[in-house]
């Protein structure tokens, strides 16, 4: 028996190996590598000079504004693109006729068949004078702008993200037992109440799952910011492309990248352990 089992890890260990090799050249060394360069200094002419100082870190106040908007906007765009998503994810997988449902999913995926800076340049010019702006001014309302300012920003962080919000959470709707919904409206239960005690909780883990894709993915946001931002919303991406391609000061531009890391690795595990807390508080609930 015991040579079974030996045969088993090592049968478990050649099929992991390339997916772990794979995953220690392609994420691991490069992080490894950034990790280094942020402790050395800028060369002359730009670039990396081998050294072991602090300084790096001690300059990220320089780029403090740049973590500000990322930590605000991107927290924002996840929520507001959360309560747009959720509506809609919810009238695919519960209310939508099932002859319309791939359609009205393939809708859903259609701005994907176009080029992402395509459609975040639209954007300028439906946020810019002569779109919403000339709107508002027809019926009275003058001297909104909205391009090259966070709202604009936002707007396209919810625009271009909304697709990976809405098929978590439509997953996890779609699984819903829809005897459950029958027995809550037999047992005299509203459609409000029901919506809160059964369908919000069992559509938990697609928002949690939604939630961390988005946030994860604005973390390191470039090009919204740069386009919808005109150069005055700074995301750290964009720091980060300012410091390697235009400043040429790589070991900031590598502390940046690796306290971006580290604050992400932070928010990450701590948003973890709370889905953990209440995947079990539903598990106890379901118990009692």
């Amino acid at each position: 028996m015991a040579t079974e089992a030996s045969k088993g890890r090592w049968l478990t260990a050649g099929l992991l190996a390339p997916s772990s090799i794979w995953f220690l050249i392609m994420l691991v060394m490069p992080l490894v590598v950034v990790a280094i360069f942020s402790f050395g200094e800028r060369a002359p002419a730009g670039g990396y000079t081998a050294s072991f100082t602090f300084e790096q870190y001690a300059n990220l106040p320089a780029r403090l504004k740049a973590f500000q908007n990322t930590l605000t906007l991107a927290p924002l765009g996840t929520v507001l693109t959360l309560l747009v998503a959720y509506p809609l994810a919810y009238y695919l997988a519960v209310k939508a006729p099932s002859r319309w449902k791939l359609a009205l999913l393939v809708l859903v995926i259609v701005p994907f068949w176009t080029s992402l800076l395509i459609r975040t340049y639209a954007w300028i010019f439906i946020l810019g004078g002569r779109g919403i702006p000339t709107l508002l001014e027809f019926i009275g309302i003058e001297g909104v702008r909205l391009i090259n300012t966070p709202t604009a920003v936002v707007i396209g962080i919810v625009y271009i993200y909304l697709p990976l919000m809405v098929f978590p959470i439509f997953v996890s709707l779609e699984k819903l037992d829809k005897r459950l919904l029958e027995a809550s409206n037999d047992l005299g239960g509203s459609p409000f109440r029901t919506f809160l005690q059964i369908t919000l909780p069992l559509s938990i883990p697609g928002m949690a799952t939604g939630c961390m894709l988005v946030f994860i993915l604005l973390m390191g946001e470039f090009l919204i910011p740069a386009i919808l931002g005109g150069g005055k919303v700074f995301f750290i991406g964009n720091a980060l492309v300012d410091l390697f391609l235009q400043s040429r000061n790589w070991p900031f531009g590598a502390a940046v990248a690796t306290t971006l890391v580290i604050i992400m690795l932070v928010i990450v595990s701590i948003y973890m352990r709370l889905m953990m807390r209440v995947s079990a508080h539903r598990e106890d609930v379901s118990i009692m």
